[in-house]
């Protein structure tokens, strides 16, 4: 690279960097983490916001990924900067496996885990639960170690980047498993209402795809029981009989096998296969998420304003994510409903169209994802450890290396 990072991955923001370090080593990423007053590492660039905006960008693609397994081959360690494809490639090697995987197979691990990134299924926590351990290089160029049962462990995971470098991540693993997918068109609003429990529970992984039109939309059930049979019905949505992509009008090339034929878990749990453009491209991304026992009225409250937004969707999904005890996650005490909006690249109006969503979620203590867009001007209230984990950055990063405006305004209120 031969110039400062310019823009996030789908070119809907624009960073402010003016200089950037490059290490290979662990020596150079001291080196330069310990000259800088401000450092902000940019990983896959998936966010949407300031979350990773800065002076000066810390790039580590240069970096060894030495991924590790422990000895009985449960837990495996890699650097923070592999993407979960590169960790798939690996793992794919050994017979082995993660819980789940989000939506894109291309985000970087420690970028996911920071921002409590998240595949689906009622029993399946965000990709940050399967964290066993990690190291983080802190302000002063020194590595901590830190492992699951540690004090502060639940503080560290979920980060924002506010406190440190991830520079290795271990991950419980588990053998090898296979996953088929189908898909179910035709959901209605009022079917997907009444039954939300039993169409998220309707197999390991699900998502419910919808343009917020006259029908909800599609289901997609990914299943690891592959000796169940497979309903052409799933409370009146029928199965389809051809492959179908989630943003309508594209070609299906570029998603995951569907069609019940089952594939490595690396092959169906996300939505977008490795070595194609992820989803559009050109698009801008906002997610809440809601307290699943509010999930119908939360969906209806939307569904009354989408007169107001709906012009701007591209995709939206629905998904299901267990509780965890991780401090920042959205899933922080409860289980949750992710509400997921892929708009057209159109910052003015899709702030606009945020809003409109956001009053809608008012009564549901909706938390938004922190990677991608909000107007909500003080989203930590939402968490009840944000103050610890103000304390917890106040030890690790007293100077504010790692932080930027955005973090102090939008997470830590200026302190």
């Amino acid at each position: 690279m031969t110039s400062t990072p310019g823009t996030n991955w789908s070119g809907s923001f624009r960073y402010a960097f003016r200089d950037f370090h490059r290490p290979s080593s662990i020596d150079e990423l001291c080196e330069a983490v310990r000259s800088s007053q401000k450092i902000k590492v940019l990983g896959s660039r998936h966010s949407f916001n300031a979350i990773a905006d800065g002076d000066v960008a810390l790039l580590l693609a240069d970096m060894p990924m030495a991924p590790e397994l422990n000895a009985t081959k449960t837990a495996v360690t890699i650097a923070g900067h592999a993407t979960y494809g590169d960790l798939a490639a690996f793992l794919n090697a050994h017979g082995l496996a993660v819980h789940n995987l989000a939506s894109l197979p291309h985000i970087s691990i420690a970028g996911a885990i920071a921002t409590a990134t998240h595949g689906s299924g009622r029993r399946n926590g965000n990709l940050a639960t399967s964290v066993s351990g990690l190291q983080i290089m802190t302000a002063d160029g020194n590595v901590i170690d830190t492992r699951r049962g540690d004090p502060e462990f639940s503080g560290l995971v979920v980060h924002l980047g506010a406190l440190g470098v991830v520079t290795r991540v271990t991950l419980d693993v588990e053998p090898s498993y296979e996953v088929a997918q189908s898909v179910y068109e035709g959901m209605r609003w009022d079917a997907l209402y009444e039954n939300l429990e039993a169409i998220m529970s309707a197999g390991y992984s699900v998502s419910v795809f919808t343009r917020w039109g006259d029908e909800a939309g599609q289901v997609w059930v990914k299943r690891r029981d592959l000796s169940a049979e497979v309903p052409t019905d799933l409370h009146g949505a029928r199965l389809a009989s051809v492959k179908r992509h989630p943003l309508s009008g594209l070609d299906p090339v570029n998603v995951t096998d569907q069609l019940g034929e089952p594939g490595l878990w690396s092959d169906r749990l996300p939505h977008f296969k490795m070595g194609f453009t992820p989803s559009n491209g050109d698009e801008i991304q906002s997610e809440f998420h809601i307290p699943f026992a509010a999930g119908s009225a939360a969906i209806k409250a939307v569904v009354a304003v989408r007169d107001r937004f709906a012009h701007l969707v591209q995709a939206a999904e629905f998904r299901a994510v267990a509780a965890d005890d991780l401090w920042l996650s959205p899933q922080f005490g409860r289980d949750t409903l992710s509400m997921h909006f892929t708009w057209v690249n159109d910052s003015a109006g899709v702030d606009a169209a945020v809003r409109h969503v956001e009053k809608a979620l008012e009564p549901f203590d909706a938390r938004p994802h922190w990677g991608k867009v909000f107007t909500e001007a003080y989203a930590g209230s939402h968490y009840p450890m944000i103050d610890r984990f103000k304390a917890l950055r106040e030890k690790l990063d007293p100077t504010r290396k790692f932080s930027n405006r955005w973090l102090e305004a939008v997470v830590l209120c200026g302190d």
